[in-house]
């Protein structure tokens, strides 16, 4: 087999999945590859339907020959490797697609029947599973950065009707805490803004949401905590070029009708720059990440920074925080993803780095505990699929709206569905790997679990 020499190389092999193997020694021929290693751990399971699985040898996922990988790494034929076999990540499908003539800055697929996407025009938009648009809510100046929704806010009337509170930051300096009522078939949607929230002298850059609380991110180095309730009157007031114009435009317009203008119940300070994005860790903790190369964590009762995490030359665009709470994977301009484990007092932290050909701008992990993936979009249009024990590649790659090199700036991953967004509008994938299946709905004729 390819010329080499067929000689046996000991293997024991481990799991972290549903289908352990007795503990014991295998003596493999090293001119195998994964498809042969996967044959095996099948026959050897005694499955009645066949799994495919891949291969994980210290950290990297086996793309060649045993031989091959020995060669390559010195390990000699009599030194027993030690193999972890995972389940096969199946190639990504596309779903569906939704143009928009705005650039895509934020997506959502949370919703069980709904796609809300967040544009550079202004506009919230809400698509149903048949790609209609649904709500085209005008609730900037500016492009929206991002936006959460509030779940506990959530209410749905006797028609069918779904009202839900929603957040978002814009780079008109404000976020908003806005309603909008998203119809059964035969109504018509609404929108209304609640209140906007004011604090920022440069472009709002994340908004995240936990319970009555909000945390908003800026370029001007500040991070601004806000609860969710909606004043009776304004708490901060308007400039008073503003306010007299708008007194004139609007006469008789009551007061009770306006947004009213929130204040912040504090503001956290220590990021020496452009802080990228902000994100709740726990109920009381947060961290975030910024263009001065830090990712910090957060004391937000006492509005502290309890712990700075630098790298060199790192300007960080974005970050997640994995299900557990205990690592963030941070993409920066240097073109690499990196994970930092958030337990560890060391300053740098840093357990892993993944390379990308292109600047990766957006990062989204799976949602399951046990999951070990993450997905990352960049700026040459292409979406890559990661598993956090093997650094070396991509266990999986798609390129959005058919390829053409439009830049990826937002990603969502919620259940087996992928939400991408950019200067092509919104693509939707069917993306092994997330909180495992749901109930199935339809998407331009493709099944897909709900979200």
């Amino acid at each position: 087999m390819n010329n080499e020499t067929t000689t046996n190389q000991p293997v024991s092999f481990t799991t972290q999945t549903q289908y352990p193997l007795p503990s014991q020694k295998f003596m493999i021929p090293t001119t195998w590859r994964r498809y042969h290693l996967s044959q095996l751990v099948n026959k050897a399971l005694g499955l009645e339907k066949s799994i495919p699985f891949d291969f994980l040898v210290r950290g990297e996922i086996l793309r060649s020959t045993l031989s091959e990988w020995c060669a390559e790494h010195g390990v000699g034929e009599e030194e027993t490797l030690e193999i972890e076999y995972i389940e096969s990540v199946l190639p990504p499908q596309k779903m569906s697609e939704f143009p928009h003539e705005s650039w895509v800055s934020s997506v959502s697929c949370g919703l069980s029947s709904h796609f809300l996407t967040g544009a550079y025009d202004g506009y919230l938009r809400a698509f149903d599973l048949s790609q209609n648009v649904i709500l085209n809510a005008p609730l900037h100046t500016a492009p929206i950065t991002s936006f959460a929704i509030l779940p506990s806010e959530n209410t749905t009337d006797m028609d069918g009707n779904t009202t839900y509170t929603v957040v978002t930051a814009s780079h008109d300096l404000t976020a908003q805490i806005s309603e909008i009522t998203l119809p059964a078939i035969g109504s018509a949607s609404s929108s209304k803004v609640l209140a906007s929230l004011h604090l920022h002298t440069a472009p709002v850059s994340s908004i995240a949401a936990r319970g009555t609380q909000l945390l908003t991110s800026s370029w001007d180095g500040l991070i601004g905590l806000w609860d969710t309730s909606i004043p009776a009157s304004d708490e901060v007031p308007e400039p008073e070029s503003v306010g007299a114009e708008r007194k004139k435009r609007r006469k008789i317009q009551k007061d009770e009708a306006k947004p009213k203008r929130k204040a912040p119940v504090s503001v956290l300070k220590s990021h020496m720059g452009r802080v990228s994005k902000v994100s709740w860790t726990s109920a009381s903790t947060a961290a975030s990440c910024g263009f001065d190369s830090t990712v910090r964590l957060w004391d937000v009762e006492n509005s502290l920074c309890t712990r700075t995490i630098s790298a060199s030359e790192k300007p960080f665009l974005d970050f997640a925080i994995t299900p557990n709470g205990q690592s963030a994977l941070a993409v920066s301009t240097d073109r690499s993803m990196t994970m930092y484990d958030l337990r560890i007092t060391d300053l740098s932290a840093a357990t892993a780095s993944f390379m990308h050909p292109a600047t990766p701008s957006c990062v989204a992990v799976s949602q399951d505990p046990a999951s070990h993936q993450v997905v990352t979009g960049a700026y040459d249009g292409v979406v890559r699929v990661w598993d956090v024990r093997s650094t070396k590649a991509a266990v999986a790659v798609f390129k959005a709206w058919g390829g053409d090199g439009k830049k990826i700036l937002s990603v969502d991953w919620q259940r087996d569905v992928v939400a991408v967004g950019g200067e092509g509008g919104m693509d939707v994938w069917k993306v092994q790997g997330g909180a495992g299946a749901g109930p199935e709905i339809q998407v331009n004729n493709v099944k897909k679990p709900s979200a």
